[in-house]
């Protein structure tokens, strides 16, 4: 997530949200409320329902000369709360964000060299428009396709020219559907892409993940792997599904994306835990990943704690910190959302979302470094 502060008094970013199915009246209300004077730059989290050329060029026409990225959801967090066949987005203004954005056409061939020019590229185009702003005042952010499993080298690609900027985002979903999740940039959504933003602030902003487990130290390790596909079929020379139930205390045809999300499996980095989501269980009995997996991993099984509190703690911390921030672009793992309808608390926590300013969506993954 990304939590930007601003003076009211001198506004310079702008909410919407709409559910109109119509593309051209979508266009229109979006275009209502996001434009304003010098806008720099357009950020939309689109229903895959909702994600058509159509829109695109509808929505693209109303900002001539803007920039204007997003990615389809599976879900939205809005101005309003948590909802599904929405629209929900931002603007930004100059001069007090500069922006500059580069697309990816295709991110299954993304190479470090391509990293390294596309980060250049858009470095240079951006000290263009902000001569000498320091390093401290610019952030990043990725929206990428959530199905091609590239999010690892891509980012890798990335992060090695980004240096200290910090980058966060997330993969593009389709609900629940696994079938084509698409990256709006251009004036075209498009599969197997991505879009990179640089924006240079005067406001303060501040880069962080939460996440809310506790270890249950059962511990499994990946013995076989298929990397590239994200697949494990081997825990602990178990096949992995199989395995994975029996630690739970479940049989297989339980293990649901319910489960998936009350029972992460974490790897630790350092000193920092990252939850490695199980996406779902094949028919041969594998686990499909929505995060790199390879063999020789150790993973712990965690358990999610109390969501909402753990949200009330955060909001808490940025308003001692920065006082109420005028925006936070949330990032939110679709299995966090799955399990906060199972435990009956979506609807106040989508209510704690609206009232500390979260605009954005549920993903399938979400890159994150802090620089």
């Amino acid at each position: 997530m990304n939590v930007i502060s601003s003076d009211a008094a001198d506004q310079k970013i702008r909410q919407t949200v709409t559910t109109a199915t119509n593309a051209v009246v979508a266009a229109d209300q979006i275009s209502a409320d996001l434009m304003q004077d010098d806008v720099s730059l357009v950020i939309l989290f689109c229903s895959p329902a909702l994600a058509s050329d159509v829109f695109a060029a509808e929505i693209s026409n109303r900002f001539p000369g803007v920039p204007v990225v997003g990615c389809t959801t599976a879900g939205e967090i809005t101005p309003l709360g948590h909802l599904h066949h929405s629209i929900t987005g931002v603007s930004f203004a100059a001069p007090d964000f500069q922006v500059s954005v580069r697309g990816i056409a295709d991110v299954r061939h993304f190479s470090i060299a391509d990293g390294r020019d596309l980060v250049q590229n858009a470095l240079h185009d951006l000290e263009a428009r902000v001569p000498e702003c320091p390093v401290e005042q610019v952030f990043a952010m990725l929206l990428i396709d959530g199905l091609d499993a590239c999010e690892e080298a891509v980012v890798s690609a990335i992060h090695r020219e980004l240096g200290p900027i910090p980058l966060f985002g997330g993969s593009a979903g389709d609900e629940l559907s696994f079938s084509t999740t698409k990256v709006l940039w251009s004036e075209t959504y498009r599969p197997h892409s991505a879009a990179l933003v640089l924006v240079a602030t005067t406001h303060p902003f501040r880069v962080f993940k939460t996440e809310q487990f506790a270890s249950s130290g059962e511990k499994m390790v990946v013995t076989a792997a298929d990397p590239v596909r994200r697949i494990v079929t081997e825990i602990n020379a178990e096949p992995a599904a199989e395995e994975y139930a029996r630690m739970l205390g479940l049989r297989i045809d339980r293990l649901t994306p319910m489960i998936f999300a009350s029972y992460p499996a974490v790897v630790r980095v350092g000193n920092m835990p990252y939850v490695r989501s199980i996406q779902k269980v094949n028919p041969d009995g594998s686990l499909t990943f929505f995060c790199a997996i390879d063999e020789g991993i150790v993973l712990t099984i965690a358990k999610g704690m109390d969501i909402e509190k753990d949200l009330h703690r955060l909001f808490d911390e940025l308003r001692q910190e920065m006082e109420q921030p005028t925006l936070i672009i949330g990032c939110d793992c679709i299995l966090r959302s799955l399990e906060l309808d199972e435990k009956e608390i979506g609807k106040r926590v989508s209510d704690l979302m609206r009232d500390n300013n979260v605009v954005g969506f549920n993903t399938y993954g979400e890159p994150l470094l802090s620089g």
